[in-house]
């Protein structure tokens, strides 16, 4: 059992450069992100009515900055600037360019394949995903 404690204790409250735990704290801090995501594009599109695309970068901005917020605090120890809003600026920047993908995305899948918008949201978040933790990680969060 202590084995297990000391695994969990690694995983959820040491700082690390660790990629295998920097990639398991990026993916809880992006299925967060992307609950919120989720939750805020279903509550923009379906009930306060407005149009998807718009939701979705609307919604897409919320998690954006919760994500950076989660990321400096627990995923990546290291950071490469000392000037926090170049840092921010450099995420954001990242996070358009995820913003641009998803919104490529949600279209295709939805205006062109006719999926559910919301089907459509969680193939963009996989895509986004990846190009997001990747870019991130060798732009900001590495020496």
């Amino acid at each position: 059992m202590g084995k297990i404690m000391d695994l969990a204790d690694r995983l959820m409250r040491e700082k690390t450069d660790n990629v295998v735990v920097q990639l398991f704290r990026y993916f809880v801090v992006s299925g967060l992100s992307l609950v919120i995501d989720f939750c805020t594009l279903f509550a923009f599109t379906s009930l306060l009515h407005i149009h998807y695309l718009v939701s979705s970068v609307l919604s897409y901005s919320i998690g954006l900055v919760i994500n950076y917020f989660i990321s400096v605090r627990w995923v990546f120890n290291t950071r490469k600037y000392a000037d926090r809003r170049k840092e921010f600026a450099l995420f954001v920047i990242i996070g358009l360019l995820g913003l641009g993908i998803n919104t490529l995305t949600m279209w295709l899948f939805t205006s062109v394949l006719a999926l559910y918008y919301l089907l459509a949201r969680v193939i963009s978040a996989a895509i986004g995903y990846t190009w997001k933790y990747v870019a991130r990680r060798l732009i900001i969060f590495s020496k």
